[in-house]
């Protein structure tokens, strides 16, 4: 059925990239471009690439570059060591060769001008893909199937069968080649083609069909979904290197949304997208811990009172005491500034800017026990304070405190403690303290 092959993938003036094995479906594909070519305003171009894992391997590429020169294609040919790759790096024979494949497929396309890379990929194999997916243990998106765009790559046979292909080759009599290992019933994907599917098609001869048919319309609720989450995921702000979004919006937002917000965050965070982590982190902005934390791949989620925070692993930061200087003091995230004068009037300006007492201090980590005299208020310990201040729990080790001696003059984002301010009219020590600069 010619008007199945979706010609609407391809926009005119567009060079476009056949992935050609020489077998029934790279041949369809191919013929099909070309017919398309004249009346859509596009050009074709084909590349083949040798995994070398058969003794017929190189009759297919020889098949492939006789094929080519008879119709004038051009023809973008490519080879390496699947076998040997997938011994030294592990992964799987099958998964090294799509790898492999694909890139090659990338840097034919970039070599030769094309826009896009259409594969031959049809009813059956989405069929295949669902299945396998489904047997696997997968969410809406797994039995979505193939998708017909990804990127530059198209698939625009993924409505027609097999079949549909064979008979319309064997109409024009178009050779052909056939890649002996795809009745080898070592390959998973080649188990579900001649196992699983024949016996489905037993009970309705239409079902690869209608098994694509049903992905191509779970494809549109995926997306709304997605689209849905992708809102509330936009919400997300930069926090260093990360991201951090509301709590409250991922719970209360419907269970299937959520998940993927979290998903998409974690992507954009470079984190670690698996399952649980996505659970994980969603348990964490519905749970009633202000400073729980989740380790994931690449990093760590965690709250921070009303927010969830996406945060990358990044090299700690050496925070080893020191004195403190006149002038620019850098202690991990902190400036701290500190220059001698004169007390003014009002020694305390605000948490970030004070006068103290001359002395010598350092600038070092917080230790059990220290604590500070705010103004009027009572004694508490550097702990509880930031506690109140709402600071989160990951970020408390890295505030800086300066100390002279035993005694807690002053620490970062709570100010100096009373009795270490500067008497107005006396010598002093201006300091200012920022983070973030």
């Amino acid at each position: 059925m010619p008007g199945r092959f979706r010609y609407d993938l391809i926009p005119p003036g567009s060079r476009v990239l056949c992935a050609l094995s020489g077998g029934t479906d790279s041949m369809y594909l191919l013929c099909r471009l070309l017919e398309g070519a004249a009346v859509g305003g596009y050009q074709v171009r084909a590349a083949h690439y040798n995994h070398n894992l058969r003794p017929s391997a190189g009759r297919d590429e020889a098949f492939v570059r006789d094929w080519c020169g008879k119709l004038g294609i051009p023809l973008a040919v490519g080879t390496g060591d699947v076998a040997g790759r997938a011994r030294r790096e592990g992964l799987g024979l099958e998964a090294w060769a799509r790898r492999l494949r694909y890139e090659f497929l990338e840097r034919a396309a970039e070599e030769l001008g094309c826009d896009l890379i259409a594969t031959g990929h049809h009813a059956g194999d989405n069929a295949e893909t669902v299945l396998m997916n489904l047997i696997r243990g997968c969410g809406l998106k797994g039995l979505t199937g193939i998708p017909e765009r990804r990127g530059i790559l198209i698939r625009p046979m993924l409505t027609l069968t097999r079949e549909e292909a064979e008979q319309y080759l064997i109409d024009r009599h178009i050779p052909h080649v056939e890649d002996e290992s795809n009745a080898d019933p070592a390959y998973t994907r080649n188990r579900m083609r001649t196992q699983v599917l024949p016996l489905l098609e037993q009970i309705n001869p239409r079902a690869a069909e209608h098994i694509a048919a049903t992905a191509a319309r779970l494809t549109l609720d995926e997306e709304e979904l997605a689209a849905q989450a992708a809102r509330l995921a936009n919400q997300a702000r930069q926090k260093g290197q990360g991201l951090t979004v509301p709590a409250g919006a991922l719970a209360g937002a419907p269970r299937p949304i959520a998940l993927r917000v979290v998903g998409m965050l974690l992507e954009r965070a470079g984190l670690g997208d698996q399952a649980v982590y996505r659970e994980g982190a969603l348990a964490l902005a519905a749970g009633e811990d202000p400073s729980a934390g989740l380790d994931v791949d690449g990093g760590r989620v965690y709250r921070a009172y009303e927010d969830l925070v996406f945060s990358p692993k990044a090299a700690e930061p050496v925070l080893e005491e020191r004195p403190l200087k006149k002038g620019e003091n850098r202690w991990g995230g902190w400036m701290i500034f500190a220059q001698e004068g004169i007390c003014p009037p009002k020694a305390y300006v605000h948490p970030g800017e004070f006068y103290l007492k001359p002395g010598g201090y350092v600038i070092r980590a917080r230790e059990p026990g220290d604590g500070l005299r705010l103004g009027q208020r009572p004694w508490k310990t550097i702990k509880k304070l930031m506690i109140e201040q709402r600071v989160p729990r990951q970020e408390r080790p890295a505030v800086p405190v300066l100390s002279a001696g035993e005694t807690v003059a002053a620490a970062g984002g709570l100010g100096p403690d009373q009795d270490a301010l500067a008497v107005p009219g006396e010598r002093c020590l201006y300091i200012t303290m920022r983070k973030g600069e």
